[in-house]
């Protein structure tokens, strides 16, 4: 019989949960309401979540087990592999939970939040519930030490899986400003390109028109120049009236390149190279792969060992969390270019620190006979089950 832990209990909200139930969120200098609902509104942060959080689940996931001598070995039958490389529960696979962990933590300042059902001393299932249901609170005494309620009832923390940001604020918090900005600046091109109302110019005339005149001008006006339907139409003048441009000011000048800015803000509190979500201003061939290698190690390293922290401490009992582990490959990020994996690979067998059949686990291949010697292929003479050479009497060693 598994428990269930949906008994509610009343308990004071935060004030962060509280602006989140009335859909609001924490006001900026722009003057814009920034939530996570809000900020996933703007282009550059939602692709700069779902970049993180599916990078972090799409990669392979295992559970191994720690030797004395420290060498880990894949665990497939333990009952949390199931779990993290396959059905996290019923209705959601391991893949959309570590995304939806990651996301939460990447959006929210409590974390990403999941809660672990054990049955018989084994986790049977894992349950992402809705932001705001699982509420971690912390130690008066500063130790931070967390208590976990779901409900409002209390839940022991080995039960709980609990991803948090960098600075216990998550980037969406700690960039308010710039989303708010960034915000406010797409609501401006919004208006200036959807009414087509900004003044390009006045028209002067040298005769006053009277209140009725001035309406039905602009009415006319209106109706041949306003709207993205009428741009770039030729404007008629009546009665000597006469056009004056307007100049742009330095600021609507470099409105673009602006929003470029915001944009590579927005990618500064996400740690994640801007290019990966779609600003490629400054992106060449020879920096791209950079900056993935970049990604992979100063943005995916440090959530995937977040995740691997929490994963750990929420699926193993104490008593064997020296023993087993849960890591996630980061070799799939290197298979992506087939050329640096072969140059690689090949390396690494000729200078003996892989034999042919390690590197073929690397590419998830099946072994073969005579491929656990360590031999560079490139000399004939270190050749696995290769005869001796003859001495041509010379003295020399033929091998060198």
């Amino acid at each position: 019989m598994r428990w269930w832990p949906f008994r509610s209990e009343r308990k004071a909200l935060t004030d962060e949960q509280i602006l989140e139930l009335l859909g609001g969120g924490a006001s900026t200098s722009s003057g814009i309401s920034v939530s996570p609902d809000t900020a996933l509104c703007v282009p550059a942060v939602a692709a700069a979540v779902r970049t993180i959080s599916e990078a972090c689940a799409a990669l392979p996931c295992r559970v191994t087990q720690i030797a004395d001598d420290g060498t880990e070995t894949p665990v497939r039958s333990h009952p949390a592999q199931t779990l993290i490389c396959g059905e996290a529960n019923d209705w959601t696979s391991s893949f959309e939970l570590t995304r939806s962990l990651v996301a939460d933590a990447l959006t929210r300042d409590q974390g990403g939040l999941a809660w672990v059902n054990w049955l018989r001393d084994a986790p049977v299932e894992v349950i992402r519930f809705r932001p705001g249901v699982i509420t971690a609170d912390y130690d008066a005494d500063g130790s931070g030490r967390p208590t976990y309620r779901i409900n409002g009832r209390p839940v022991p923390a080995q039960e709980i899986i609990h991803v948090r940001s960098t600075f216990d604020k998550c980037p969406v918090t700690l960039c308010r400003e710039a989303i708010g900005t960034a915000i406010a600046m797409e609501r401006h091109a919004a208006r200036l390109f959807g009414r087509g109302a900004r003044p390009g110019g006045i028209i002067r005339t040298a005769k006053g028109l009277g209140d009725q005149g001035v309406r039905k001008m602009l009415t006319g006006w209106r109706a041949a120049q306003e709207g993205a339907d009428n741009a770039g139409k030729t404007a008629v003048l009546w009665d000597g009236a006469e056009w004056q441009p307007m100049t742009l000011s330095s600021v609507d000048a470099q409105f673009q390149q602006l929003r470029i800015f915001q944009i590579q803000e927005v990618c500064r509190a996400f740690n994640i190279p801007s290019i990966l979500v779609g600003e490629l201003s400054r992106a060449t061939w020879s920096n791209s792969a950079e900056m993935q290698r970049l990604f992979l190690m100063l943005c995916l390293e440090p959530w995937l060992l977040a995740l691997e922290g929490a994963l750990r401490r929420a699926l193993f009992r104490p008593e064997d969390r020296r023993a087993f582990a849960i890591r996630f490959e980061r070799d799939d990020f290197s298979k992506v270019d087939l050329k640096v994996l072969a140059t690689a690979i090949s390396s690494l067998i000729s200078s003996r620190v892989l034999n042919p059949n390690e590197a073929r686990d690397w590419l998830d291949m099946p072994p073969y006979e005579a491929g656990n010697e360590f031999a560079n292929p490139n000399t004939g003479a270190s050749q696995p089950n290769q005869p001796d050479q003859p001495d041509d009497g010379d003295g020399d060693d033929d091998d060198a």
